[in-house]
């Protein structure tokens, strides 16, 4: 929606929301029934930032019904997924892994669970949020993290509009199963103070099922063509069900002749994973044994900021503090028998974290006519502790750990607009990093392992924006970037059993951030009034990637394998282009007709950190794609529209195994009906082909490196398994009312 704030191409993302240009005016805001309930068709907004960023207002999405940030994203060019089929929780631009993606909430780092610093977007509820910023390459006065890029999700906010809105709503599985959703928000004005508040209920459903044929001992790289003898079958039944409670908050109010905005945003995670698998061996299919597992999740995400902006000496100082912290407790529970019925406790697992980041930045930003200049410095202090315990063992036997990590990112940045068609944005980042490391470092020992780590890395950027025409826009970015490691990587925990059965990991806290130069290069051409058509290629070339590397010790415990420790010692190169289109048909006649379409080519090179061949980064795959359009019947004061969305297969290669995934295609579609300006009735339906994910494993045995290196130069499989997997379709029914 054309309704964002005028700082909406200023959100600096990693200490602050930038607030230079102030609240929105009253001409700025919509009531929230203009909003909420409208026949008109939203599409990707056109920006001006000299780097590349692409803008989507929630409008691009709703009418689909997300219920989370990651169905937003599936729509989104170079953007996808390797879940389970409908979940849509690590997300992958350009097709690398999760790790790689910056995720910004406000501007501000999402703290996640996840080992590799990444995090899961599907708990974010789409209902907070009033538009999705994907930055391709960053300004100075952003973070340099996300080689892939970086999501900036920007929750709505007290300047956007006036009112409020109510919505009710129930998901609908296949097989009848029904969970509720409600919300309800409001925005107002009072004299110089604008207040947004909104709260949020989704319940979520997602019941799976998985077949998964096993293959015994096969010769040759395609087992397929060996016709391997059958060995077993395991049926999959994998329900997910929970809630999530979620809510934010704003008060944004003039001080003189500046402004002060303070803003807040929690969401609250119950989630119970159940899982019971039948084993069925040879021709005959008999019942060999069950295994039940048990996950209950709990997590919780808070974020609280505060920033200003205050007029000082001709030019503007900006000021902004936040804490943002994730928690997360699950307890895991397996039950294993020779049936249902027999089946007892096996083993049952703590998991633990606690994530803090306390952020602050101060910037002060001068603007001569055609020239301005920014010069900041970012702050970050994070503490991590973690717990991983086995019930029933010494505690020392699990992994735990404490990471405490503190930066200085000193920038300045520079704009140029030597004509109303040509504007050149240049800076450099120069990134501070302290961490220090405490794990217990010897399985079982109970001893612990400290270990400290200085960084110091200069980011430059550059930026060109060349319009020469209303119509028409080039761009051309150049940027370092970096990606710090994953924390299990830098704990200097001991690992049994790993890689191999005789071998054993430990943990470098002395891993260096991996490094990349970027560029991007793209072209966008206005259509008509609101539509925009573009089309950008980028490049990649990363150095210092962490591979696993022999240290020539020999395992504690005392068997003949290896000690492997992770290491930089890689590189890797990635590239590709995107294309997207989002049009409404005016020019055939069709001005009630949306279009929207996309297409990404990704392609890759890195060194196999075992085999020491070239292959490409893990599951990525070669094509991702997204077309769909709306409708508005004008007569009937209604609308419809689908979209299709798909990938090709990828490839995984992992130290015993390799990994061949693929899915079906995804239609979802949405018919909805308005009833005056205040009511709008949805029916939105996801997972309408009932699409598939299946996988095809091919594993090599060995007790140690070598000899699992050498059945994988032999393509002497172990074990060769097809695995399916379906959810079903997915209905939601949604009522929405202005007021």
């Amino acid at each position: 929606m054309a309704l964002s704030s005028p700082a909406a191409s200023e959100v600096p993302a990693d200490a602050a929301i930038e607030v230079a240009g102030g609240a929105a005016s009253d001409d700025d805001q919509a009531n929230a029934a203009d909003i909420i309930v409208t026949g008109r068709i939203a599409f990707r907004n056109r920006t001006e930032d000299p780097n590349p960023v692409l803008s989507y207002d929630l409008e691009y999405f709703q009418r689909f019904e997300p219920v989370s940030v990651g169905e937003m994203l599936k729509r989104v060019p170079g953007v996808t997924f390797t879940s389970d089929v409908l979940e849509y929780d690590g997300v992958q631009m350009r097709g690398l892994p999760p790790g790689f993606t910056q995720v910004l909430i406000n501007g501000r780092r999402a703290p996640g669970g996840e080992a590799d610093r990444s995090f899961f977007v599907d708990r974010i509820p789409a209902e907070l949020v009033e538009r999705i910023e994907i930055v391709r390459a960053p300004r100075a006065d952003q973070p340099s993290e996300g080689m892939a890029g970086t999501l900036n999700i920007v929750t709505k906010e007290s300047a956007s509009f006036e009112g409020g809105f109510a919505k009710a709503g129930a998901l609908i599985n296949q097989d009848g199963g029904v969970r509720p959703s409600g919300a309800i928000a409001y925005a107002t004005t009072i004299g110089e103070t604008s207040i947004w508040g909104a709260l949020n209920y989704q319940g979520r459903r997602n019941p799976k099922k998985k077949v998964s044929d096993r293959f015994g001992d096969a010769v040759g790289r395609d087992a397929d063509e060996t016709d391997p003898e059958f060995d077993n079958r395991e049926l999959q039944a994998d329900t997910r069900d929970g809630t999530d409670i979620s809510g934010n908050a704003e008060i944004s109010t003039r001080i003189g002749a500046g402004r002060l905005r303070i803003a807040g945003l929690f969401v609250d995670t119950d989630r119970d994973e159940d899982e019971t698998s039948l084993e069925y061996e040879g021709e005959d299919l008999e019942l060999d044994g069950v295994e039940i597992q048990r996950e209950r999740i709990s997590q919780q995400t808070y974020a609280l900021t505060a920033d200003a902006a205050i007029p000082v000496g001709g030019g503007e100082l900006g000021l902004a503090a936040g804490w943002s912290a994730f928690r997360d407790q699950t307890l895991t529970e397996v039950d294993e028998g020779d049936t249902l019925e027999e089946a007892e406790l096996d083993e049952r697992e703590f998991l633990d974290i606690k994530d803090d980041e306390y952020s602050a930045t101060v910037s002060y930003t001068l603007k001569r006519d055609r020239f301005s200049a920014k010069a900041g410095i970012d702050f970050l202090d994070k503490q991590r502790d973690g717990s991983n315990i086995i019930d029933g063992e010494d505690p020392a036997a699990g992994a735990i750990f404490e990471i405490s990590e503190k930066r200085y990112d000193p920038y300045l940045r520079l704009t140029f607009e030597p004509s109303e068609r040509l504007s050149v944005d240049l800076g450099v980042r120069y990134e501070v990093t302290r961490r220090d490391v405490v794990s217990n470092s010897e399985e079982g020992t109970g001893t612990f392992g400290e270990a400290s780590y200085d960084d110091e890395t200069l980011n430059p950027s550059f930026h060109a924006r060349f319009a020469p025409t209303k119509a028409d826009q080039f761009r051309l970015s150049v940027a370092r970037t970096v990606r710090r490691p994953n924390y299990d990587l830098i704990s200097p925990y001991r690992q049994e059993e790993s890689p191999a059965d005789e071998d054993e990991t430990v943990g470098n806290p002395l891993l260096k951030n991996e490094r990349a130069w970027g560029v991007d290069v793209g072209y966008e051409r206005r259509l008509g009034g609101k539509g925009i058509v573009g089309i950008n290629f980028f490049y990649r070339d990363i150095k210092d990637l962490i591979e696993l590397v022999t240290t020539g010790e020999d395992p504690l415990n005392g068997e003949p394998g290896n000690v492997y420790q992770p290491r930089n010692i890689g590189d890797g190169q990635t590239w590709g282009f995107e294309i997207d289109l989002s049009a409404p048909l005016t020019s055939l006649g069709m001005p009630d007709t949306g279009v929207f379409a996309n297409y990404t080519y990704l392609d890759s090179k890195t060194r196999d950190p075992f085999t020491g061949e070239n292959r490409r980064f893990n599951n990525q795959p070669h094509h991702v794609y997204n077309i769909g359009f709306i409708q508005t019947v004008r007569s009937m004061d209604a609308s419809f529209g689908a979209s299709l969305s798909g990938r090709s297969r990828a490839l995984e290669s992992n130290f015993d195994e390799t990994v061949d995934l693929r899915y079906g295609q995804d239609l979802e579609a949405f018919v909805e009906k308005r009833f005056g300006r205040h009511i709008v009735l949805r029916l939105s339906a996801q997972n309408l082909l009932n699409r598939s994910k299946r996988e095809i494993f091919r594993k090599f045995d060995g007790d140690s490196l070598e000899e699992v290196l050498d059945a994988r130069a032999n393509g002497d499989i172990d074990e060769y398994e097809r695995e399916r997997e379906r959810s079903g379709r997915l209905f939601q029914v949604t009522l929405r009312a202005a007021f």
